[in-house]
């Protein structure tokens, strides 16, 4: 007789572990929750004068979980306890002969009565306040450790912990949010306390800063973590900017680095000035391109190309590119941008001489076919003319002997000699020849650095311009632009250049852009020639990290930003990666930890 078949089904594993419980195994003073060991410690002793937000220093441990209970209680019982433990106090500071014994009755004696004032006197409501946690983690030398700290912080804000022995399930009921408290747990845990102790040292009150999205900045002086979104927009938080302050040394380039990578993950355009070659290595590992604009022949931006200016803001008490017709093209603002740009080159050039020099650019775009009402965005590159056309058009005037101009022509020619021919062509005699659509672009000036610093500042400001042709290019992309070494910006012969660059943090906000600056000293900007103009670039941005600092400029920093004196003393103590770090009008300290991750991305260049 033939055997009927069956057929056996397999067992979903993967269902099984949805739906079947982990296991659940309780010793003395352990517990395991499937792959992770735990125990449940529980507070039974706290300081009588708490500082505040001393709750969150527990629960901002890591590798832990905390649950806290308050239940309101008659306050005659506890006024009673607080003072039999006066009486007793007192009698024992009369009574000891121990020094140490007697300053210790003495201080307990005087807490309690403090505390009795309040809640007699002021009425505080008291109530009866538990704290259990529980360590867990995978592995055991990780739980040692997280054991070990959970027991150090908790003796450090002079309270006292003990293991739950044999009440462990019990512990871990009462951590459960699937649980109500339980009674075994609080006869133990359940201590008398002020309401003021209690709110005072919540732990959402002083920990952390959160933006709800975005990501992790810094962590605060309690160990809370700072998550921001610079993007985000409401209240006190107008831009995007960011401005970086610190002595040499201290983790300006770090932070800078760091908070690249984090707009980097986001999907945000990066776009470097780097003076010292720093950003090479990062530029790369994020498959960004790399480009010389210290002469390089990719690197080329040429000063005649007539780009759109960064606009005045209507409430502009000083306007560079005022329209006063209401009908200003392209090149009757971009003629403002060439007379910055020649007087940061040639900061020698006479009154008579500029307006010499714009008479002959004016006539030189006619030439090309540009003039007043030209569409710039029909134009590309090779349609513009180039420094070599201009030196020649102003060299042929000056051999006109009958020329009125004569001397001031032949001066002219000279002096535009060397950017059309000479050293200072390589720079800026040719057509445009940056391009990149890349997420990272790294326009590296480290070969300007033996230069003098006219150059430094006139290519500075070249190529600002052609990050703000960037910005403005695309106004649903994000932007972000590092400029390392601001001060290379700043000339007090020629501070219209600072405020081209307070136009661009102003007006970048419309454009889905943001501005990241770091200096070495505010004084670069707050000297009284450039005041005025350099003042806004500390004030403006909504993100502010003061870091590290000392001498006058310590003191000038005090008086901008209107530090206290314990603000005061965490800069003058220029400890490596600490700083203030302002976010809107909110202040606190932050402690900048850097992924190790981060660091290999950042590469071995300075920065670290």
């Amino acid at each position: 007789m033939a055997k009927k078949r069956t057929e056996a089904i397999p067992v979903n594993n993967a269902l099984l572990n949805v739906i079947a419980p982990i296991g659940l195994t309780f010793t003395r003073n352990t517990l395991t929750i499937g792959e992770n060991k735990g125990k449940v410690y529980g507070i039974i002793q706290y300081h009588q004068d708490p500082d505040y937000g001393w709750l969150s220093k527990i629960t901002n441990i890591p590798g832990t979980i905390v649950t806290i209970t308050f239940s309101p209680t008659d306050p005659g019982t506890f006024i009673d306890t607080l003072s039999t433990s006066i009486r007793n106090n007192r009698g024992t500071m009369e009574s000891t002969k121990d020094p140490l014994t007697r300053q210790r009755a003495e201080r307990t004696a005087d807490n309690a009565e403090k505390t009795m004032a309040q809640i007699d006197q002021d009425g505080e409501s008291v109530g009866l306040m538990s704290v259990v946690l529980m360590p867990i983690t995978r592995d055991d030398q990780t739980f040692t450790k997280v054991c070990r700290k959970v027991e150090s912080t908790v003796k450090g804000l002079k309270c006292k912990v003990r293991t739950l022995s044999q009440l462990q399930k019990e512990g871990l009921k009462m951590l459960s949010p699937f649980y109500t408290t339980d009674s075994k747990v609080e006869n133990i845990t359940q201590r008398p306390v002020p309401l003021s102790s209690f709110i005072g040292g919540f732990p959402f009150s002083s920990s952390g800063y959160n933006d709800g999205k975005g990501s992790y900045l810094a962590k605060d002086a309690a160990g809370g973590l700072i998550i921001v979104d610079p993007w985000f927009r409401g209240g006190d938080r107008t831009n995007s900017n960011f401005v970086i302050t610190g002595i040499i040394g201290v983790g300006k380039s770090t932070v800078l680095k760091s908070i690249a990578l984090d707009e980097y993950k986001r999907g945000t355009r990066l776009i470097f000035i780097d003076p010292h070659g720093e950003m090479k290595e990062l530029c790369y590992n994020l498959d960004g391109d790399w480009i010389n604009a210290g002469g390089g022949r990719k690197g080329k931006v040429n000063p005649l190309q007539i780009r759109e200016p960064a606009k005045d803001e209507d409430d502009e008490e000083i306007k560079l590119y005022e329209d006063n017709e209401n009908g200003m093209g392209y090149m009757a603002l971009y003629m403002k941008n060439l007379e910055i740009f020649f007087s940061l080159y040639i900061p020698s050039l006479t009154d008579r001489q500029k307006a010499i020099l714009k008479g002959e650019i004016i006539e030189l775009y006619n030439r090309f076919n540009i003039d007043w009402d030209t569409d710039i965005k029909e134009l590309k590159p090779t349609d513009y003319p180039i420094m070599e056309n201009l030196h020649n058009q102003i060299a042929e005037k000056a051999h006109d002997k009958k020329n009125p101009y004569q001397k001031d022509y032949d001066d002219l020619a000279l002096l535009l000699r060397d950017i059309a021919s000479g050293s200072d062509s390589f720079l800026w005699n040719g057509h445009t020849t940056i391009h990149s659509d890349a997420q990272c672009v790294c326009l590296d000036t480290k070969n300007l650095q033996s230069t003098s610093d006219n150059i430094k500042s006139a290519q500075y400001f070249n190529l600002f311009g052609w990050a703000w042709d960037e910005t403005v290019k695309n106004p649903k992309e994000r932007i972000m632009i590092f400029a390392d070494e601001t001060y290379y910006f700043v000339d007090p012969k020629v501070p219209q250049s600072l405020l081209f660059l307070r136009n661009y943090s102003k007006g970048a906000r419309k454009f889905e852009g943001a501005l990241v600056t770091a200096f070495h000293s505010c004084a670069d900007v707050l000297d009284p020639e450039v005041k005025r103009y350099g003042q806004p670039l500390l004030e403006m941005p909504c993100f502010k990290i003061l870091m590290g600092t000392d001498g006058t400029n310590l003191k000038e920093t005090k008086e901008l930003y209107n530090l206290t004196d314990a603000e005061e003393e965490l800069l003058a103590s220029k400890q490596r990666g600490q700083a203030l770090l302002m976010i809107g009008s909110k202040r606190m300290k932050a402690n900048f930890e850097i992924p190790d991750y981060k660091f290999e991305y950042m590469g071995t260049a300075g920065g670290r």
